[in-house]
């Protein structure tokens, strides 16, 4: 008989994840305490912005015509439990507040309810991002009969659905009596990815859980090391862009992550690498990650290098009364995240020091005014650089790589724009008449 699934959390992991298992031809239940968020994903919609997400919940939501009607949504615990062979918890695990830590108030609720319901010989698996140790700890919480596997997860804001459908690793740790059982389940669960030649990793509890947070810091560090270079690239007069093109030809370096610029930020590299510090101190490891603490603070430094550059094209004074639009909002391209995004962190920054700040973002307009309601936000980048003195390139949206810069000239007190993700082409801008800057390139 065909696997039953559900998935604990319904948030950008979950949502996605119980639509891609119903992609993949599993009856998914997916279950959140929230009657609201319940009551959108029932009617095909998602409460954020996630190419092709949408569109994959209308084919399989119950309800929805045309639809296959393998996937359905519930706040109910019970039907969880008398629904499922497989429980995949997907809640998030947020940075605790004022600590570096990680939040596990979530992910702990979400098992002792489980608990109380999972039937004898069904499969819970985590996919949540936790500190190493968490799952041993949790494997406890469960009803002798019930196995345990972590399952991290890998996705990336604007590629979910193709990461989750079409994953380049699945990574399984399991453990104890139970441990054949649960990699048997899996591999029939992620059956299709693995036939299409995913790769399919079975490890141990501490091991799986340590992959996520050390792929993330790894991608961390790279990101803040060519930061690193840019600043020494302006002190230099280099040009940060063709050091990056130059050292990523190696193959043992890559190119990838390798675009000097703003920062990281979002809702998972950020956390997940002071969370990563935190645990390795509980464990006696501090020393080993202590150079995670300099990539967290290359990383914050760029955002106030990026205010003190508008400063200094502004003539080196006071931001009051002078007019600024910052093309970005989000932490990233294709998506509407605003989490600790370093676009709208440089806004606010210059906003409180008296600058007048217009934003636009494609996507992220509406979390923005959640964020920062005092900041000014256009409909349109042309009206938000509307008698600009400065304008700042934060996110690499391709709608702003497409921008008309003659246009944007015709309307602009002074154009200038600085490109805070050195995405812009510079020689196209200057022919339209812009002074353009970018980002550890100071002759570029």
């Amino acid at each position: 008989m065909a696997l039953k699934i559900t998935v604990i959390g319904t948030g950008y992991l979950g949502a996605t994840h119980a639509a891609a298992m119903a992609e993949m031809g599993f009856e998914v239940l997916g279950l959140d305490v929230v009657p609201e968020k319940v009551e959108l994903l029932a009617s095909g919609r998602v409460p954020m912005y996630e190419p092709g997400l949408e569109e994959l919940l209308a084919r399989h939501v119950a309800g929805i015509e045309g639809s296959t009607g393998r996937l359905r949504f519930t706040t109910s615990w019970e039907e969880v439990g008398a629904f499922g062979d497989v429980h995949f918890v997907c809640v998030n695990t947020p940075q605790k507040h004022g600590e570096y830590g990680c939040d596990m108030s979530y992910v702990d609720a979400a098992f002792g309810s489980l608990a109380a319901v999972a039937r004898e010989g069904s499969l819970v698996v985590g996919k949540s991002t936790v500190p190493v140790g968490s799952a041993e700890r949790l494997a406890a919480v469960l009803p002798q009969g019930v196995d345990l596997a972590w399952n991290p997860e890998f996705l990336r804001e604007g590629f979910a659905v193709q990461d989750t459908l079409r994953p380049d690793r699945i990574v399984v740790g399991v453990s104890g009596d139970g441990a054949a059982r649960a990699e048997k389940t899996l591999r029939e669960v992620y059956a299709v990815p693995v036939a299409e030649g995913s790769p399919f990793v079975v490890t141990d509890f501490p091991t799986a859980e340590l992959v996520k947070t050390a792929a993330n810091s790894f991608l961390a560090t790279k990101i803040s090391f060519i930061n690193a270079m840019a600043e020494v690239c302006e002190a230099a007069g280099g040009d940060v862009a063709r050091l990056a093109e130059a050292i990523g030809h190696d193959e043992r370096i890559g190119s990838k992550f390798l675009r000097a610029g703003i920062g990281f930020g979002g809702g998972c590299l950020p956390k997940d690498i002071r969370a990563f510090m935190a645990r390795a101190g509980e464990l006696g490891a501090d020393q080993a990650l202590t150079f995670l603490r300099e990539i967290d603070s290359i990383n914050m430094r760029r955002r106030g290098q990026m205010v003190e550059m508008a400063r200094e094209t502004l003539g080196g004074n006071s931001f009051l009364g002078r007019r600024v639009a910052v093309l970005g909002a989000t932490f990233k391209p294709d998506s509407d995240d605003v989490r600790d995004s370093p676009a709208l962190n440089v806004a606010g920054q210059i906003h409180l020091q008296g600058g007048q700040v217009t934003v636009y973002d494609p996507k992220g307009m509406d979390n923005a005014r959640k964020v920062f309601p005092t900041l000014g936000y256009a409909d349109s980048a042309l009206e938000a650089v509307r008698g600009a003195d400065v304008v700042l390139h934060l996110t690499e949206w391709r709608e702003f790589r497409e921008l008309d810069p003659a246009e944007l000239a015709a309307v602009v007190s002074s154009p200038v724009v600085l490109d805070g993700r050195n995405a812009l082409d510079g020689e196209r801008w200057r022919a339209a008449g812009w002074t353009y800057r970018a980002m550890g390139r100071p002759r570029a």
